[in-house]
């Protein structure tokens, strides 16, 4: 038997005690557990602490509100105790099979650095779950994989290697609340990072941020301020010369499996 990789999930969580429960709850019926859980508590005032130590979680207090400090500080704590980090929002409800899943394609590739999925949105109305499962979330995937070259990394879906965050950590934007950080971080990678989409890696979220035309109309805006923050990092040719300079560079060690236990099919 391999030895299978550590998986560490991070969950931001702020104000939302009742999605987190049922988030937790789904990650304790997983069929591969997670090694370690970490919920970080972005300064709530509700019961999202107690909800996340009542499951086993371990909570964190980050103060500074907003999803990218949050999200970085998870990262961060997570770096020191996992091969593989991966990344829920409270209000999802992953499959029984998610993280084994993730351990199987990472397991199969050396080579794959983040695994991102698609959403399979619930709460709302069958017009909002379809324009947010294809038009918000599928529209993402497809046009940031036509500016970028590489998927969206989908922030309430996706695994990425320990290493791969360590590289990044000092060059996303992680102190600014005003961006989508998962954006922000599909900016910073390249192909050479071995991003992949797997279609069929989907996540059960909430239709919150799709109800309304002003909430999904401030979630669209909220793409062009990101891609302002980190100009011009995003931009094509600025990111076909870092590619060059990348794949011109000695080959990094990494974490890869014993064995060949899993198809290496699986995740490509």
């Amino acid at each position: 038997m391999p030895l299978a990789p550590r998986v560490t999930v991070v969950i931001p969580c702020r104000d939302d005690a009742e999605y987190l429960d049922a988030c937790l709850t789904a990650l304790a019926a997983q069929e591969h557990p997670a090694d370690r859980i970490v919920v970080i508590d972005n300064a709530s005032t509700d019961a999202s602490a107690a909800v996340a130590r009542r499951h086993g979680a371990d909570v964190i207090r980050e103060e500074q509100i907003g999803i990218w400090p949050a999200a970085a500080r998870g990262y961060d704590e997570a770096s020191d105790s996992a091969d593989i980090i991966a990344r829920l929002d409270a209000d999802s409800r992953p499959h029984p099979d998610w993280i084994a899943n993730l351990v199987r394609a990472f397991v199969a590739d050396p080579g794959l650095g983040v695994l991102t999925g698609g959403a399979e949105f619930y709460g709302g109305s069958p017009l909002a779950n379809y324009l947010g499962e294809h038009w918000y979330i599928g529209g993402g995937h497809f046009w940031i994989r036509k500016w970028l070259g590489i998927p969206l990394v989908f922030g309430s879906n996706f695994a990425m290697r320990t290493s791969l965050w360590l590289r990044v950590r000092d060059v996303v934007d992680r102190e600014n609340a005003t961006i989508h950080d998962d954006l922000d971080l599909t900016i910073r990678l390249r192909a050479a990072d071995g991003v992949r989409y797997d279609p069929q890696l989907r996540m059960p979220v909430s239709a919150r941020p799709v109800q309304t035309v002003s909430g999904l109309s401030r979630r669209v805006l909220r793409v062009v301020t990101t891609f302002a923050a980190s100009w011009p990092e995003g931009a094509p040719w600025r990111r076909e010369k870092t590619q060059e300079a990348t794949d011109a560079a000695p080959a990094a060690a990494e974490w890869a499996p014993a064995g060949d236990e899993w198809t290496p099919e699986f995740g490509r």
